[in-house]
C-alpha cells in the first residue's frame, strides 16, 4: 500500500476538538469543586450543633456530679467523655472554633455557661463554614445566625 494512502485513512482529533474536551473537563471540574466545598461547608455546620448539643448534655452531668460547678473543656474531656481535640482554650474542631465561659455562682445567681461555636473561616472558597452557633445553660436550645457575627441567645433557634 502506497504511503499516501496508509496516511488518508489515518482518523484521530485536531487541535480544536481537543481544547473543546479541555474546557469541558475544566469546567465540570469547577462545578465539582463548588460543590464539595459546600458539602464541606454544610458538614462542618451540621458537626457543630451536634457537638453543641453534646456539650450541653456533659455541662448537666458535670453540674449534677458537682455541686452545680460547670466544667472547662478539659474537665469535659476528662471526666465526660467529650473528645480530646476539645482539650484547651478556643479548641479548633472541624472548622470551628469553640469558646466556652463559664461563670460561678454567686449568692443572686446560681452558675452558668455559654459556648460559642464559629467558623475557623467564615467568607470567601475556602470557608469552613457560614453560620455562627450558641448556646447557654439557660436555653434548651441551639441558637444560629448567618450574619458574620458571633451568635447570642436572642438570636433564632435553629
Amino acid at each position: 500500500m502506497p504511503l499516501k494512502n496508509r496516511t488518508d485513512s489515518q482518523n484521530g482529533f485536531n487541535l480544536i476538538e481537543l481544547m473543546i474536551v479541555i474546557a469541558i473537563i475544566g469546567l465540570l471540574i469547577g462545578v465539582g469543586a463548588i460543590a464539595w466545598g459546600a458539602m464541606i461547608r454544610s458538614g462542618n455546620e451540621t458537626a457543630a450543633t451536634q457537638t453543641l448539643d453534646r456539650i450541653r448534655t456533659y455541662q448537666a452531668q458535670f453540674a449534677s456530679r458537682n455541686r452545680g460547678k460547670f466544667g472547662k473543656f478539659d474537665d469535659l474531656v476528662r471526666v465526660s467523655g467529650l473528645d480530646e481535640k476539645f482539650a484547651g482554650e478556643r479548641p479548633v474542631v472541624n472548622g470551628y472554633i469553640y469558646t466556652l465561659t463559664i461563670e460561678d455562682a454567686s449568692e443572686s445567681k446560681p452558675a452558668s455557661y455559654a459556648v460559642n461555636a464559629d467558623p475557623q473561616v467564615g467568607e470567601g472558597v475556602t470557608a469552613t463554614g457560614t453560620r455562627h452557633f450558641y448556646t447557654d445553660s439557660s436555653l434548651g436550645t441551639i441558637k444560629g445566625t448567618d450574619e458574620n457575627r458571633a451568635a447570642k441567645a436572642d438570636d433564632p433557634s435553629i
